[in-house]
């Protein structure tokens, strides 16, 4: 039972991470300047944000 449970919240944490990548890497330079990230900080939010699931 444990191990499901491991693997559904990796799974979430994959899903939380490439939708925050896809997400970000939509906007223009001039979006992502307005909430201040550059485009080579996107994959580390997102790994920050996947963390927190």
């Amino acid at each position: 039972m444990l191990l499901w449970g491991f693997l559904a919240r990796q799974f979430r944490r994959w899903q939380t991470y490439n939708r925050t990548v896809t997400e970000l890497s939509k906007l223009d330079d001039r979006s992502l300047a307005d909430i201040n990230v550059s485009r080579s900080e996107i994959r580390a939010l997102a790994r920050h944000a996947s963390a927190g699931i």
